[in-house]
């Protein structure tokens, strides 16, 4: 794929077709000044597009994305959207008259199409589009390879350590389970490495045959690579052969009346059999795939994703995909499937719940992606299409869940709209709590929750900077809280009053009603920065205040130029707005904790510009501890690897002036 084929560069590059040397076109951004929208601006671009694969993005006229989309033709796929008939009155008609504007981008073959789309939608989000609402990381299992001793840990996040990864788990849970098991099993250490550099006898999962303790020799080099080996085996689908070659050994074992060793291979035999039963549904037939399953009600999809590897079912997760009401199930499922491995590793086999229409080009992409082979099918019959059942059963109940619980929280948001006067249903409320012991690890805390209830990737934490507050003053502490949560909210999305909030399918920027723990005084304190930022009467405020002796129940809210007033004991309303408030609460003490920890194991070393995790290593190494760095004279800090003359100044003028 030449540089036109770039995802980064597509996103960027502006106009016309211009011809290259390759023989290939590159479009670039065009804006159309005469203004119009609708079919006839799509044929304009008709008559220069080529009949080569590639991907088109839909523009209105505010230049958001609209759609994004692949074709084996440019030139014909287009073709079709602008002669405007034969679309009536559905999705695909209202994207239409939207488009202002197109872009596009050629690639070698229809594969690559298929690749690029996936990633500019994941990207661009566009209206039209199928999209994934959860977008979480998944976790795996990390088996370290740059470490004499490797370790096994759950891990999450971009793959920058060398070693072995495994998974994707659908949960943390599904990973602690699985690593708990392996320590039966291989008694592969999951200790960090400097708690393994620091041993000087086995720790207390040694004792408990949980470890064979390489940190103190208690086993050789040659024989913990052996259980590494064996432990990659059964993560990669060999625990057969693991299970044959434990129990030879315990016959042998036994057979030379060395009973002891016998014993442990027994253990070891009893623990892979209880992994390999207790799973939940573990297939006979499956060595690694995903299973997707989709499910259509009141105009919601859901879809149902189950992990199986190394023969174990490793957990499952639903994902709601945001997706108009005009779309057919199996149309849904290809956009996810399609989507879903764009920074995921792909499995050997996928199963899906009904056929889609371009399987056979989509495992060509994904065989592509992942290297190796790929199959994707829908099973007719046997232990597969028993468990695709299974998968659209639970992708069932799942969506019946979604729709019972998005009902109830649609009741209590409207239930919050007469309650506090409001002129529209919230779809945005932001709650804020703080946190602190005398003042001491202050931070501010918020939450957010809507129409799916707590958004907690749109949770935010502060930790307080102010260096003049009196300690333990909570008015100001809110508002510095609020100086720079909402100075950041104007300066990026602007004045609230031209930000469009309008798409119901996505959470606004700006809040619709915003709940602060605290009586009148902190209510005044964030009036106070509203105004000062130009937002005084825009925003609805709160103030809940604890009732007396702090009792649940009794709380009093107090709202700008309005009398307190409290609500009955019993009001769902009333419990909703504890929820929310107890979730801040939580969600202070936890964040109050976490840097109050930091804290704690703060060193002095921390506070010198250019010392690094490696010098400080080697400071502690030399000397011991940060106290006795403290006292080193230039000489002896320059001795230390890694540590300049320039940088033993620093230190040592560091500390003689601190």
């Amino acid at each position: 794929m030449d540089d036109s084929n770039n995802p980064d560069d597509a996103l960027n590059k502006p106009a016309r077709a211009k011809p290259r040397e390759s023989g290939q076109v590159m479009w670039e951004e065009t804006t159309q000044a005469s203004g119009k929208v609708g079919a006839s601006v799509i044929a304009e671009f008709v008559r220069h597009l080529p009949n080569k694969p590639g991907v088109y993005r839909m523009i209105n006229t505010s230049g958001d994305v609209l759609y994004v989309g692949k074709a084996k033709s440019l030139k014909k796929r287009v073709q079709n959207y602008a002669r405007g008939v034969g679309h009536g009155g559905n999705r695909t008609a209202r994207m239409i008259a939207e488009t202002a504007t197109m872009e596009f981008v050629t690639t070698h073959t229809e594969t690559e199409a298929l690749l690029l789309e996936a990633n500019l939608i994941k990207r661009l989000r566009p209206r039209f589009n199928v999209l994934i609402r959860d977008d979480k990381s998944f976790p795996y299992i990390l088996l370290s390879g740059d470490h004499e001793a490797p370790g096994l840990f759950k891990f999450r996040g971009a793959r920058s350590r060398e070693g072995s990864y495994y998974g994707p788990f659908a949960n943390a849970g599904a990973v602690n389970t699985t690593i708990n098991a392996l320590q039966r099993i291989f008694l592969v250490r999951t200790c960090t490495d400097s708690f393994y550099a620091n041993r000087t006898r086995p720790c207390l999962l040694h004792q408990i045959k949980r470890c064979s303790a390489p940190c103190t020799g208690e086993i050789s080099v040659e024989d913990y690579a052996d259980l590494v080996k064996q432990t990659k085996d059964f993560l990669t689908g060999k625990s057969k052969d693991i299970k044959n070659r434990f129990s030879k050994r315990m016959q042998e074992a036994s057979e030379a009346l060395d009973f002891e060793t016998a014993a442990l291979y027994r253990d070891r035999l009893q623990a892979l059999s209880h992994v390999q039963g207790h799973q939940g549904i573990n297939p006979q037939t499956i060595v690694e795939a995903d299973v997707f399953a989709v499910h259509q009600e009141s105009g919601q999809f859901c879809i149902q994703v189950f992990f199986f590897r190394t023969g174990q079912n490793w957990g499952n997760r639903a994902y709601f995909p945001r997706a108009d009401k005009s779309f057919e199930e199996t149309e849904v499922l290809e956009a996810f499937v399609s989507q879903f491995y764009d920074d995921k590793p792909v499995p050997r086999l996928i199963l899906l719940s009904h056929e889609i229409a371009q399987a056979d080009l989509l495992a060509a992409a994904l065989t592509t992606k992942a290297g190796r082979k790929v199959d994707i099918s829908k099973p007719q019959r046997g232990e597969k299409r028993d468990i695709v059942k299974q998968v659209s059963r639970n992708a069932a109940e799942a969506l019946s869940r979604k729709i019972a619980e998005s009902a109830n929280q649609k009741n209590l948001l409207t239930g919050v709209q007469e309650v506090f006067g409001l002129e529209q249903i919230p779809r945005r409320i932001e709650v804020y709590d703080n946190s602190h012991i005398m003042g001491s690890s202050a931070v501010g805390a918020m939450i957010v929750t809507g129409p799916d209830g707590f958004a907690k990737n749109q949770y935010r934490k502060f930790n307080i900077k102010n260096e003049d507050l009196t300690p333990g003053d909570d008015f100001g502490m809110m508002r510095e809280v609020f100086t720079r949560r909402f100075a950041r909210l104007i300066k990026e999305h602007g004045d609230r009053q031209h930000t469009d909030q309008d798409d119901e399918d996505t959470l606004p920027p700006w809040p619709d009603l915003v709940l602060i723990d605290g009586g009148a005084g902190q209510l005044s304190a964030v009036q106070t920065v509203m105004s000062e930022l130009g937002l005084e009467g825009q925003i609805p405020l709160v103030g809940v205040a604890k009732g007396p002796d702090r009792d649940a129940g009794r709380e009093r809210f107090f709202m700008p130029h309005k009398p307190s007033f409290s609500l009955p004991l019993r009001d769902p309303v009333l419990c909703f707005i504890q929820r929310m408030r107890d979730e801040a609460h939580r969600f202070a003490i936890g964040t109050h904790r976490a840097r109050r920890k930091k804290e704690l194991v703060k060193n002095p070393l921390d506070e010198i510009a250019g010392i690094g995790p490696g010098r400080k290593r080697a400071l502690l190494h030399h000397f011991g501890s940060a106290k006795a760095t403290s006292r080193a004279g230039i000489e002896d800090l320059k001795s230390v690897e890694g540590i300049s003359e320039a940088m033993a100044q620093t230190i040592y003028d560091h500390f003689q002036k601190g």
